[in-house]
């Protein structure tokens, strides 16, 4: 029997094995309030360079501490300078798989353009052909991009499904796995409604997808439980995760724990309660409760 590739015995983990997602994909816009969370203020750092090479220290502080490792955590999501770098010596995506057995993502949205119809689409990505190019050669397995519905606004929730899945055509071209992100504002107007016309767009452009053909849903945790559980059995859904949206992250578990079939992909809430200022010690003891916690709520 031929052994799996590499792409092969992600995807089957990704498919098959109980975890969830660490977000760690704060771009220019956030990442100064990551920093600040972490300990560190934007007086410790001048220009954008010193401040990019200070968060990649503390991402590659939080992957080589022993409890981040592919045990609980299925996949990483990176942003551009982050799979730019490297994590004791060798290329961030790599260290993941090879040593953490966690699968590399990367996110690939240039940001969010103005509001209009109540939603953000994404700003135009002339560059994505020559950045899915370089995520294959660097090992990425699948992209994340993201978008935010503000209101329950049909014009605007159509745009942003029908965009993401245009992108998406392009990631799947090109060999990788899209998550679509579609992000309703956990303080939009009308959540519910929000969420009830974007369920039914996604349900529209899955059913549409080519054989063979899977993509991933990143979604707000909803108001009604287990509101998406047809998304996490639909033959075209790898996964569905959730992003903590701005909910704390105990509530973002309680919420979480009754979405069953639906795991975690937090980005702030997986952070939270971290510090520059603790020992590794203290780091890595912090960091294994919020990864088990974050797993409990994932499993149920």
């Amino acid at each position: 029997m031929n052994p799996l590739s590499r792409k092969e015995q992600q995807q089957r983990k990704i498919r098959t094995q109980t975890g969830f997602f660490a977000a760690l994909d704060q771009s220019g816009g956030s990442t100064p309030k990551a920093l600040l969370a972490y300990g560190i203020p934007e007086s410790a750092w001048s220009g954008e360079e010193q401040m990019f090479t200070l968060v990649h220290q503390m991402r590659a502080r939080l992957i080589t501490t022993p409890s981040f490792n592919g045990d609980r955590i299925l996949g990483a999501i990176l942003f551009a300078g982050t799979m730019d770098r490297d994590i004791e010596g060798q290329a961030t995506a790599d260290h993941l798989w090879d040593r953490k057995r966690v699968v590399p993502f990367l996110k690939v949205d240039q940001g969010l353009a103005d509001e209009r119809d109540g939603v953000h689409l994404m700003k135009s990505m002339p560059n994505l052909p020559a950045l899915l190019a370089k995520a294959s050669l660097k090992g990425i397995f699948g992209t994340k991009m993201r978008s935010v519905i503000n209101q329950a606004n049909t014009t605007g929730v159509q745009a942003v499904v029908h965009q993401q899945f245009e992108v998406a055509a392009q990631i799947l071209a090109a060999g990788l796995v899209p998550i679509i992100e579609p992000e309703v504002d956990i303080h939009a107007s009308n959540k519910a409604g929000a969420e009830a016309l974007l369920k039914a767009a996604l349900e529209e452009y899955l059913d549409a997808l080519p054989a063979n053909q899977w993509v991933m849903l990143k979604l707000t945790l909803p108001e009604q439980d287990d509101f998406y559980a047809e998304f996490t059995n639909h033959p075209k859904v790898l996964k569905v995760v959730a992003l903590s949206g701005g909910y704390s992250r105990a509530e973002a578990n309680e919420r979480l724990s009754r979405n069953h079939g639906v795991i975690a992909s937090f980005s702030r809430a997986l952070v939270e309660g971290l510090s520059v200022r603790q020992t590794d010690a203290e780091f890595d003891a912090e960091l294994d409760s919020t990864i088990q916690g974050i797993y409990e709520a994932s499993i149920t």
